[in-house]
């Protein structure tokens, strides 16, 4: 994403560190179901699910969610452990944001959680807090119209 005097812009500077959410409601293993769908309604899409040392062991999605209420699961009954989808796709906050677009796309995830070099959960990212960065570095030609 060059510009056109071939000087890198500050978006293309970014990495993922400084366009992470930090403030990450986070389930364990026997949070039930029903919890973390609260948790979904008031926040993001997906809860990561970390062990006794913050470690990410894996992570619910709205997906996992629906298909646990296709097999007429009790949320109420249902654990992390029992939905999660174990061992999930991480980055690390160093990762150039030219990287983790590549890893957004390429994958087609749309949140993906950060960790540190111990695999502690540290924060999550999501396309639109790339969008967010692309939008507010200032460096973007021409204008936004909100027209159809």
């Amino acid at each position: 994403m060059m510009m056109q005097d071939d000087k890198p812009s500050r978006f293309d500077r970014l990495v993922v560190a400084h366009v992470m959410e930090t403030q990450v409601q986070v389930a364990h293993p026997h949070t039930k179901a029903d919890v973390i769908a609260s948790m979904m309604i008031e926040g993001f899409g997906a809860v990561p699910v970390v062990d006794d040392q913050k470690r990410l062991i894996g992570i619910v999605s709205e997906h996992d969610l629906l298909v646990s209420l296709d097999r007429k699961q009790k949320w109420s009954e249902v654990t992390a452990q029992d939905v999660m989808a174990r061992n999930p796709y991480s980055v690390r906050p160093e990762m150039e944001i030219g990287t983790l677009v590549h890893v957004l796309r390429a994958s087609g995830l749309i949140r993906v959680p950060v960790v540190d070099a111990h695999d502690k959960l540290i924060g999550i990212v999501a396309r639109r807090d790339v969008l967010r960065a692309y939008l507010s570095d200032g460096s973007t030609t021409g204008s936004v119209s909100t027209e159809a």
